[in-house]
């Protein structure tokens, strides 16, 4: 089944104690639609300017993901520059010029309205309303937000959880979103107010499902460097989607499989820049992490008498 994501196509720059990229692809739909044309259709919508190396984006498309609801306005296009030092799990952000990005009004085409899975990356949650008033009853929404929005539109995120199945972010966000210390109290705060599921993703410490009455951890993939962790987020949830999306399948064990997936997928992303790591990866890769990661969680009962 097809997939369509509503977020960011950008240009980031970024400087990691590994090295330093300018003018790579980047942005939320780039990284998700990267990570999840591995296992699935994708679909993005999003903005781009003037001046986007459109032709970059051709490896993506040979892959099979659709761009036809990628809308091209005169003017500059999103850029993010950053730098990451020796705490990989935080980035400064030293240049943020949105451009076009910044009257970003998404319209979704009609040939993707009826897309059974739907993931609302971090834009405003103004738009991400918008766009479930464009989409015919999908099967799974998925939404995504950041501190940003947390801070300046926390009414409408509040609205916005009303009409979703699934939230994503990070423990940080979570936090500062509920105002609850203990992230589980802070799951069962948004539960409280709409999605059936929450993912809170702690980083290089893994990632945390809840639902109403189940917590299933998944940890980090321990890898011996860490290249560039731009987009990882983004990566883990087109693999949590994309093998939803590929196996139709929403039980309480499918989804724990699909958060495992996004933990691969965000593995391999952080690997190299960009979405370079992505691009190169093969499903024999992929494959094989899922088997190492099984055996890293799974162990033998045995209760002593």
């Amino acid at each position: 089944m097809s997939v369509l994501v509503v977020g960011s196509v950008a240009l980031d720059s970024v400087e990691t104690p590994f090295g330093k990229a300018d003018d790579v692809l980047g942005g939320s739909a780039t990284f998700f639609a990267a990570s999840a044309s591995h296992l699935t259709k994708v679909s993005v919508v999003g903005v781009v300017g003037s001046d986007y190396p459109t032709e970059k984006l051709e490896p993506l498309k040979k892959r099979g993901v659709d761009f036809s609801g990628l809308e091209h306005a005169e003017g500059e296009s999103f850029r993010w520059r950053g730098r990451y030092r020796h705490d990989l799990n935080s980035a400064e952000t030293l240049e943020t010029r949105l451009g076009v990005f910044s009257h970003f009004s998404p319209k979704i085409p009609e040939k993707l309205r009826s897309c059974p899975y739907v993931f609302l990356a971090n834009i405003d949650p103004r738009l991400q309303l918008d766009v479930l008033r464009q989409v015919k009853k999908p099967k799974l929404v998925a939404c995504d937000t950041m501190n940003f929005w947390i801070q300046s539109r926390r009414p409408d995120i509040i609205e916005l959880l009303g009409h979703v199945d699934l939230m994503t972010l990070n423990d940080a966000e979570a936090r500062q979103l509920t105002e609850k210390a203990n992230v589980v109290q802070a799951a069962q705060w948004i539960m409280a107010r709409g999605p059936r599921h929450v993912i809170i993703k702690k980083g290089e410490h893994g990632a945390f499902m809840f639902t109403e009455k189940t917590i299933f951890f998944a940890p980090a993939f321990p890898l011996e460097s860490v290249f560039d962790p731009t987009g990882a987020g983004d990566s883990f949830a087109g693999g949590f989607i994309g093998y939803l999306a590929a196996t139709g399948d929403l039980s309480e064990a499918n989804m724990r499989r699909a958060v495992v997936m996004g933990s691969v997928m965000g593995s391999f992303a952080v690997e190299k820049f960009s979405i370079e790591r992505l691009m190169t990866l093969t499903r024999a890769e992929i494959d094989q992490r899922v088997k190492e990661m099984r055996k890293l969680v799974t162990f033998e009962e045995e209760i002593p008498a």
